[in-house]
């Protein structure tokens, strides 16, 4: 089992940034390849981007290409997402997820809320 808590969620307005945290515990984290995904009131949970293993291979999605920089830390155990110039369409909750194959995800946090206002 893998337990997943993200945190660094509020409300910034249009333009401004955050920075989410997922700290993952109960397993090897250098062994699950991470991902973001965000959903949004009254739509389904989207892919938002995801990171390799060593952190060194990563992918977005096109809404926040260029916006938004996926990381990880193996040595502490927590990946992050850097969110830079925020967009109302962003707001939705955000959910860090593990799997040990690509695009397939077996443990989910509980989200964090990222609002962004105008």
């Amino acid at each position: 089992q893998v337990q997943l808590v993200e945190s660094g969620g509020g409300l910034v307005q249009t333009g401004g940034s955050l920075r989410l945290s997922c700290a993952a515990s109960g397993r090897t984290f250098s062994n699950y390849i991470m991902g973001w995904f965000r959903q949004a009131p009254g739509k389904e949970r989207e892919f938002v981007a995801s990171i390799s293993r060593s952190g060194g291979s990563t992918y977005s999605a096109d809404s926040v290409r260029g916006r938004f920089t996926i990381s990880r830390d193996n040595a502490k155990n927590t990946m992050y997402l850097e969110m830079n110039s925020l967009k109302l369409e962003d707001t939705a909750v955000y959910y860090c997820a593990a799997g040990r194959i690509f695009n397939k995800y077996d443990y989910w946090g509980q989200g964090t809320q990222v609002t962004v206002s105008s």
